[in-house]
């Protein structure tokens, strides 16, 4: 994995436009926190399997607004939130209070969306 101050890819072909391809940013940020921690740290790239299908712009656009707020709450020192979507603002939440009850999905709901889960 090639990295620098400005990018983090995996391979080093470029494409069509001279680009390189970046990518692996999980792997890299999994391995600098285990070196620095000492604590295993895993990655996983969900992509467009948790959501079943390729990426859309809005998907892209949300993961992207993730993101800054994530950081957003390091560079703040919020170990203890995590970030939630509510209607369609990026708002901080306590973790204590994103698993303090379980949370189903209706089952009127579950069984009209069943067809896409077969």
């Amino acid at each position: 994995m090639k990295t620098s101050s400005a990018a983090v890819s995996k391979e080093s072909k470029a494409d069509e436009f001279g680009h390189v391809r970046l990518g692996g940013v999980g792997e890299f940020l999994a391995d600098e926190i285990e070196k620095r921690t000492g604590l295993e740290t895993r990655s996983v790239t969900l992509g467009h399997v948790i959501r079943g299908g390729s990426p859309s712009a809005f998907d892209r656009v949300l993961a992207t607004r993730f993101g800054v707020a994530a950081v957003d709450l390091v560079k703040e020192g919020k170990f203890d939130m995590m970030v939630s979507l509510q209607g369609t603002r990026i708002v901080p939440v306590k973790l204590e209070e994103a698993v303090a009850r379980l949370r189903t999905v209706d089952d009127a709901l579950f069984n009209a969306l069943s067809t896409f889960f077969e």
